[in-house]
């Protein structure tokens, strides 16, 4: 299926960015600096307790708007530029956000906050902001309880159960306007790493209260059809769902007022439209062109490409509660029929490798399973023969929709390469708002093609917590294995490293196994823009941190 429309250069423009929103090809700026960025989406909510979390669109409004305690530091740049960060577990990895300081004694952390921080409406933040977002996450109230999720991640004290009957106790308690205490259940080397994630931003509790209802006491539907209170670098200007995301920069943000003061996000699905308008100058940022889309951009003039190899990947995932997906062989036939191969070739020109486990290769605790499936359809014909199913042409292989530029090329050679084994599928493109609410909060895709999801902890435990653990907060597939879930529990609060590592991969050996997804490729992130711009930083999330911008 094709999106493709034999549009004038000169119309694509009229349509995508309205006359005076950008910088000329030459590169002149307006009196207010602006950046113009085109993706295949804008947010669709921003509330990261729901659905919407799912949607990477989403994640870049609220990590603009939001404002964490602590953040990793910055260190080295990717072989094209682009800024790194350094990874780690102790105090001295991390920097000072909304905290001022850290310090920890035994199993309590003892926060120091930034005095003088001001949201964008203009309340000030002190510790009554960190407790009333740890009291909402700890309410389990909203559809896809993130918040919670990476509390108990952290090891955070009582933060155990999932019913939300439990209040916010002294496990997180106030000492005075600017001092907060965080206590452990034990230790756990993921608490810093898990409030770095978009999942932990701090609210405006005074923003967010303003809008509470009586069926609704912690603003989740404010907080995602309308703001998103918080103390970050940018404030939220407007918002028209499915095509554009405006935000200016908060005058009074701590860390000093943004290098660029307007960001004008457009939806434009279609990669080929994104690609003219960063050639001709009319957008100054992109991300997620094919990679022969990006490859053509080298060398033209007033562009660059930046690249790293952090955590992108694309994945099957098949549904342990639906037919025929349950069958073991079946799940093992569909490994062993996709021509791996072909597909770094032809859907990614080269640029990609074969994923070999279920966590990104670069993070730590990552371990190549003995178990490995490459191409053999002749193999998977004799598992498909006998796992008794009978292919009746009902199956869907479902992939969002707005990537049909990069999916496209992926999901066509997955339908002939599972046809030539007597698997006939059909194609089911879904927008991405269904997709992400099917996949985190229905988890009822029973066939789908995946490579938005990414273990944003950088650690192959903190993956293994968030898809496969049973119950797990974003675990697709309904996935449960006892030996997974009790392997896990033993080595989540090991200290001794190697003694860590042989279990995380003890359980990537058994997700091979059971073939808990089918891990396809691992791609670079990479993102096209204008010369004139420099600062673009990766983050785990692949989120662009405007802040970070300079033009």
């Amino acid at each position: 299926m094709s999106l493709k429309r034999a549009i004038s250069a000169a119309a694509i423009f009229s349509i995508i960015v309205p006359t005076g929103l950008f910088m000329s090809a030459a590169g002149s700026t307006a009196a207010t600096s602006q950046v113009t960025f085109l993706s295949e989406d804008v947010p669709a909510g921003l509330d990261y307790d729901g659905p919407s979390a799912a949607i990477p669109a989403s994640q870049v409004g609220m990590v603009n708007l939001m404002e964490p305690l602590v953040y990793y530091k910055k260190s080295g740049k990717s072989p094209s530029g682009v800024n790194l960060l350094k990874f780690g577990y102790n105090t001295a990895d991390f920097q000072g956000r909304l905290a001022e300081s850290v310090t920890k004694n035994g199993l309590v952390w003892t926060f120091k906050l930034r005095k003088n921080v001001v949201g964008c409406n203009g309340e000030k933040f002190t510790a009554d902001d960190v407790i009333y977002t740890f009291a909402r996450a700890k309410s389990v109230s909203g559809a896809a309880p993130i918040g919670y999720f990476l509390s108990a991640v952290g090891g955070i004290k009582d933060f155990a159960t999932f019913d939300g009957k439990v209040p916010l106790g002294d496990e997180v308690k106030k000492i005075d306007d600017f001092t907060v205490q965080i206590t452990q259940e034990k230790e756990n080397k993921l608490f810093l790493p898990a409030l770095t994630i978009f999942g932990m931003g701090m609210f405006d509790k005074e923003g967010m209260e303003a809008h509470k209802t009586a069926t609704d006491p912690w603003s989740h539907d404010y907080a995602n059809t309308v703001n998103l209170p918080s103390f970050g670098p940018y404030c939220l200007s407007k918002w028209t769902k499915g095509s554009e995301f405006v935000l200016t920069a908060n005058p009074k943000y701590y860390g000093g007022k943004p290098a660029v003061s307007k960001i004008v996000l457009r939806k434009v699905p279609q990669s080929a439209n994104r690609l003219a308008a960063i050639r001709t100058g009319a957008a100054q940022l992109t991300e997620r062109l094919t990679p022969k889309e990006f490859s053509s951009l080298k060398g033209v003039k007033n562009v660059s490409v930046g690249s790293v190899v952090g955590n992108e990947s694309l994945f099957l995932n098949m549904n342990y509660k639906v037919a025929p997906w349950d069958n073991l062989k079946v799940r093992q036939a569909v490994a062993y029929a996709i021509n791996y191969d072909k597909m770094i070739k032809n859907a990614y020109y080269g640029q990609a490798k074969k994923w070999k486990s279920l966590v990104p290769s670069t993070y730590p605790g990552y371990s190549v399973p003995k178990t490995q499936y490459s191409y053999d359809p002749a193999k998977a014909k004799a598992l498909l023969a006998a796992s008794g199913y009978k292919d009746d042409g009902s199956l869907k292989l479902t992939y969002v929709a707005e990537k049909e530029s990069t999916l496209g090329p992926v999901v066509t050679q997955i339908k002939a390469d599972l046809k030539a084994i007597g698997l006939n599928v059909q194609l089911d493109p879904l927008p991405q708002t269904q997709f992400g609410d099917r996949q985190l909060t229905k988890r009822d895709l029973p066939f789908a093609v995946n490579d938005q999801e990414k273990p944003i902890g950088v650690d192959a435990g903190y993956a293994t917590y968030l898809f496969f653990i049973t119950g797990g907060l974003n675990n697709m597939d309904n996935y449960s294995s006892k030996f997974v879930d009790d392997t896990y529990q033993a080595i989540a609060t090991e200290a001794d490293t190697a003694k860590r590592n042989a279990g995380l991969a003890a359980i990537q050996e058994q997700l091979a196994k059971d073939v808990a997804w089918v891990p396809v490729v691992e791609f670079a992130t990479q993102w096209a823009f204008s010369s004139k711009l420099s600062g673009i930083t990766w983050h785990p999330d692949n989120c662009v941190r405007f802040f970070d911008l300079k033009i």
